[in-house]
């Protein structure tokens, strides 16, 4: 994968909104999650999606079609192997002509309303390398989606006191809207990333080059609990990864940009 911090710019997206998102989820056996977030989507019908590609990542049956049909282009992809989380973005985004990409988790609820307009909106900002909603879970409560950089002391103060973060270094992954050209130019997510830490990279090459991660005005539900607290083999490669990370020239780049920008741009609550 390609990567690079030397240019001083991306390229600006103009704002578009009819046709301008092409949204990418991945199923591994979510089956009736999938269905459902597929037709809440199909009855949106605001115009923004213009394509879903949906990767089957382990057998599963295809999303049953509403009788009045798409109103989008949908394509699936049957993996015959299970690929990394990245990996199978990658693969799904690979050659977008749409303004706008999304990487949307199949454990999103859209019961709020389209959030698609305001996000392709918020991405078309000028300095905006991706935009995100607030997270709820399914009390309605404000979820952690937005960290300080994972550094080992950060990790261990939450786990010991349950402090929460106050700075928004990244986002998770649930629910991302990019500049297609952002994206490209990226190169996507970093796919020596199997599972997790993914999202942490490609927030942290997004500062590298100075864009910014901005909070659209509008909220999702993701009530997904992390797998890493109830599979060993998931807290393996959630290890891994943050050993890959830490080890990585982003991690150690970025930390030299964030403690220069301590008091800056990086405050939760930007929109």
């Amino acid at each position: 994968m390609k990567s690079s911090f030397q240019s001083p710019g991306m390229p600006v997206t103009p704002p578009c909104h009819v046709g301008a998102l092409v949204v990418s989820i991945v199923s591994h056996g979510h089956g009736a999650m999938v269905q459902k977030l597929i037709w809440t989507l199909a009855r949106l019908n605001s115009g923004v999606i213009a394509r879903v590609v949906l990767t089957l990542n382990l057998p599963e049956a295809e999303p049953a079609r509403p009788a009045e049909g798409w109103p989008f282009a949908l394509q699936v992809i049957i993996n015959a192997q299970p690929a990394g989380f990245g990996t199978n973005h990658n693969r799904a985004l690979a050659g977008a002509r749409e303004p706008f990409v999304c990487v949307l988790n199949p454990d999103v609820e859209l019961a709020g309303g389209d959030p698609f307009v305001a996000l392709v909106r918020s991405a078309s900002m000028p300095g905006t390398g991706c935009a995100y909603p607030g997270q709820l879970d399914a009390q309605g409560r404000f979820q952690d989606s937005e960290r300080e950089l994972p550094t080992p002391w950060v990790l261990l103060r939450r786990h010991v006191t349950g402090r929460r973060e106050t700075k928004a270094d990244w986002v998770n992954a649930a629910c991302l809207v990019l500049p297609q050209p952002v994206w490209q130019t990226l190169g996507g997510f970093d796919e020596a990333y199997f599972m997790y830490c993914e999202d942490v990279d490609l927030c942290l090459r997004l500062r590298l080059v100075g864009l910014d991660l901005v909070r659209a005005p509008v909220q999702v539900v993701h009530a997904g609990q992390r797998a890493s607290q109830r599979r060993w083999e998931h807290l393996r490669w959630h290890v891994q990864s943050l050993l890959h990370l830490w080890r990585s020239s982003v991690y150690r780049q970025a930390c030299q940009l964030l403690r220069a920008q301590a008091n800056g741009a990086g405050t939760i609550g930007r929109s």
